[in-house]
């Protein structure tokens, strides 16, 4: 099946912000997780440093980092991963969405975070501890549309801490790049 790159998330200031973070904290002979890899920009990037796997949800995407080389399962989530890993990557749909704005396509599972902008963060934080090897870290990206102090309470109270690694003003929000680890 070819790929339809229409309905696969396009690299933008996001994902830009989060490729640089995640070029600081990768070590060489980390295990990688990108989770939503898109169009597989990071996860290609940083094969060269450190053993990637990547997943998405949506089949378009996953043909297109499958392209690039990139290990790929077509999932949501962690649903189907047994490993763990030092570091998972997340550039997650976080932009608030009411009902009647939704796209009934794959793109919109890119970009929809729910009413709030954290259904599927909320999602992640409760099942990324399975996933994460001892003194694991995780990167996630938000926007300030989604709420930086209910993302970072989410975490916390899963037993994570969490610190602003990067910051950026794009047009009428700020993106954030979360440095997230357990509590110890």
């Amino acid at each position: 099946m070819p790929f339809d790159t229409n309905q696969i998330y396009a690299p933008e200031a996001d994902t830009y912000l989060l490729l640089d973070a995640a070029r600081l904290e990768t070590k060489p002979g980390d295990r990688v997780l990108e989770v939503g890899t898109g169009a597989g920009l990071i996860a290609a990037e940083l094969a060269g440093v450190a053993g990637v796997v990547a997943t998405d949800i949506n089949p378009h995407a996953a043909l297109c980092a499958r392209e690039k080389g990139i290990d790929v399962v077509q999932n949501d989530l962690f649903s189907g991963i047994r490993s763990t890993f030092d570091l998972i990557l997340f550039n997650p749909p976080y932009l608030p969405t009411l009902p009647e704005d939704r796209i009934d396509d794959w793109l919109e599972y890119a970009l929809n975070g729910g009413t709030s902008g954290r259904e599927v963060i909320l999602r992640f934080a409760e099942e990324v501890g399975r996933v994460l090897a001892p003194g694991g870290r995780i990167l996630l990206l938000i926007s300030s549309l989604t709420g930086l102090p209910e993302v970072r309470d989410l975490f916390f109270r899963k037993s994570f801490a969490s610190e602003i690694m990067m910051k950026k003003k794009v047009e009428d929000e700020d993106l954030y790049v979360l440095r997230i680890v357990r509590r110890t």
